[in-house]
């Protein structure tokens, strides 16, 4: 059975539907993951799930340790992952609820351990023209359509450090950047996963406009909100995209780092 892999960002702790096997504490050489893995099935494929922030969201995106929990799923198996997060939405026309499957990433963050090669074991220079796997955007896209759920076809997302919530001038610099929305945890994920050779795809929840979009104060609360009020449809999504995605990997991940090393 293939293993797939779910990344579950603020708001969604657990998925609903997901038939529960059991969990799994993983150790690795890069200290802790931010908690023991799910283990269940859906859609008839053997899912494992992470929630980000800790099952108890007491981790802040700054300080997840990005390197073991990818490492951790590399472990169990998985050759793929979905990454669920709350964004802001900086593009016009994206409201709160949207969801967006992201196909660009602008890294503004500076003091996070990006890559699992730090020289012992050579250099590495991935290749991350396109930050997210074509094949499981595609799925994505196609089981969006088959159980109606509106999705955005690509978005550019500007990962920042957090953990505070960004100025409007901040975001003004990215949109002219060309970002559609911003968050905090995008980065390192997306290019630690391309290191492993893991399929990874970024499905981004807009959860309230960003600073300087809306007259309104921005909240914890209303992100917690759009993101509840969202799971519906991200269940919806997941178990059409588990049962659609394909045996066999035919894309450039899996072989991420042929020719990359020096």
């Amino acid at each position: 059975m293939s293993k797939l892999g779910v990344i579950g960002g603020s708001g969604l702790y657990e998925i609903k539907g997901l038939v529960p096997k059991g969990a799994k504490k993983i150790t690795t050489p890069f200290g802790k993951p931010s908690g023991e893995y799910l283990i269940g099935e859906m859609g008839g494929k053997e899912i494992i799930f992470l929630p980000r922030h800790g099952s108890h969201h007491n981790i802040p995106p700054h300080m997840i340790n990005y390197r073991a929990n990818i490492w951790g799923f590399k472990k169990l198996g998985v050759e793929r992952i979905l990454s669920i997060s709350a964004v802001g939405g900086i593009e016009k026309g994206l409201e709160p609820g949207d969801i967006v499957i992201l196909d660009q990433v602008i890294d503004m963050t500076r003091n996070r351990k990006s890559t699992f090669y730090d020289g012992k074991d050579g250099v590495v220079h991935i290749d991350f023209t396109e930050p997210y796997c074509r094949e499981l955007r595609q799925t994505l896209l196609k089981a969006g359509k088959r159980v109606k759920v509106t999705v955005k076809d690509g978005g550019v997302y500007a990962a920042v450090e957090g953990p505070r919530l960004e100025s409007a001038a901040e975001i003004k610099s990215f949109a002219v950047l060309g970002a559609n929305v911003v968050g905090m945890t995008g980065m390192p994920e997306a290019s630690l996963a391309r290191e492993a050779e893991i399929c990874y795809a970024g499905i981004s929840v807009v959860a309230n406009y960003a600073a300087g979009i809306s007259k309104r104060k921005l909240t914890v609360a209303e992100v917690m909100k759009a993101m509840k009020d969202a799971s519906g449809k991200i269940k919806l999504l997941l178990k059409e995209t588990f049962a659609l995605i394909p045996g066999q990997r035919k894309c450039v991940c899996r072989e991420a780092l042929k020719e990359a090393k020096i």
